[in-house]
């Protein structure tokens, strides 16, 4: 039987179907990730889906990229918004409550058949919380991975314990989900996503991104996306005048992207904010570029530069050198592309000159993803149809190894 719908924004479903998905995103790179995934779902008949947007999406300093989902046309069954800043801990701890309840809150009005999120954030984490009592099937995008270097590394862990089917990037994930008590036939090796819009999508040209945002692409930019590092607590700002230090010291031209919504991110922004008012012309902070713009961003780069998980997944896909800074990512796969340093100035900039140099780059020319083959969606979205809803799928056993 087809599950209640309830749209918050009165949006009737598009049209009558077997198996209704809600799908959570909370901020620009989820929904990036999301987009070839939405995109198959709704060329698949028998299944729908709408959206609970929250966290950044909705917050103004975060540029409310809800906008662009909108622009995209996809139905949104309600909007959670959070507080605006994230200074510090405690206020992150209201965010979580804020999205558990707005959650519970929806679930209670109109029910769903899967819910889907993705990764590791506290937003998702909340939400995925939420689905518990209601015995909603948790399907989870990119569990297993590790990053030492965030509190987010716990909270993906204790989203695959709540999550009934499980779609990783690769085997080593695969394998360190079964070490969490998951039974196999709960796990498949989608890969990632990201890379089948990388692989399939038709990205905006130079001229249409650099109009659009108002940089200057006359010379390849150093794209630098950096973010706090949550279990370094008052780093960030040390961490954060390096990088600029670096970045400065090696003259180049530099597109930055502001930090996500995480502890003491108000710190990061206010820092590049100056960095970019003393070098006009030559750098430049985007709010948020929207997913495909971001795509297209990293092929016209000369380097990456930063500590997101881009840097690691998306970058290989362009066979675009990354300088990866400090602990934030630390455990995660990399590919042959990703120069570590440490957050200190002097190895960001040897980093930097490395990455540009014509020989690192020249090296990546064969280079393989480890993160996929740009089929993640059809296997996704083909699980997601044909998985059976019943007693098996909702109550979980514990596998000891």
């Amino acid at each position: 039987m087809a599950a209640r719908w309830y749209y918050r924004n009165n949006t009737p479903p598009r049209r009558e179907a077997m198996r209704r998905l809600l799908i959570t995103t909370a901020g620009r790179s989820d929904y990036g990730i999301y987009h070839s995934i939405l995109n198959r779902i709704e060329a698949e008949p028998e299944l729908d889906y709408s959206l609970l947007v929250t966290g950044q999406h909705l917050s103004t300093a975060g540029g409310e990229t809800v906008r662009e989902i909108e622009r995209d046309g996809r139905p949104i069954a309600a909007r959670i918004p959070l507080p605006e800043t994230m200074s510090n801990c405690a206020a992150v701890a209201d965010a979580m409550a804020a999205a558990l309840a707005g959650t519970g809150a929806l679930l209670a009005r109109g029910a769903f058949d899967i819910a889907v999120v993705l990764g590791d954030r506290f937003e998702m984490f909340a939400t995925t919380a939420a689905c518990v009592p209601f015995n909603i099937p948790i399907a989870h995008i990119h569990g297993g991975e590790v990053s030492f270097g965030a509190v987010d590394d716990s909270l993906r862990h204790a989203m695959t314990k709540m999550a009934h089917l499980h779609f990783v990037a690769t085997d080593d994930y695969a394998r360190r989900v079964r070490q969490m008590g998951e039974e196999d036939w709960r796990i498949m090796v989608s890969g990632a996503p990201a890379l089948d819009t990388i692989m399939n999508a038709n990205l905006p040209d130079r001229a249409a991104l650099s109009s659009k945002f108002g940089i200057s692409l006359d010379e390849p930019p150093l794209l630098v996306t950096f973010h706090p590092v949550t279990r370094q607590f008052g780093e960030a700002g040390h961490q954060t005048r390096a990088l600029l230090a670096a970045l400065e010291a090696v003259d180049h031209p530099v597109v930055l992207t502001a930090p996500n919504a995480d502890v003491e991110s108000d710190v990061i922004r206010m820092l590049m904010t100056d960095f970019v008012r003393r070098r006009p012309g030559r750098s430049w902070l985007v709010e948020s570029f929207g997913a495909l713009n971001y795509l297209a961003m990293l092929r016209e780069s000369r380097a990456m530069v930063g500590n997101s998980s881009s840097g690691l997944i998306e970058t290989p896909g362009f066979q675009l050198p990354t300088v990866n800074i400090g602990d934030r990512q630390k455990g995660r796969t990399r590919a042959a592309n990703v120069i570590d340093c440490a957050a200190d100035k002097n190895a960001i900039e040897a980093a930097i000159y490395k990455a540009i140099g014509p020989v690192f780059r020249a090296s990546l020319a064969s280079m393989a993803n480890p993160y996929g083959d740009g089929h993640a969606a059809d296997r996704i979205v083909s699980r997601l149809r044909d998985i059976p809803i019943d007693h098996r799928l909702i109550a979980k056993s514990f596998v000891d190894l």
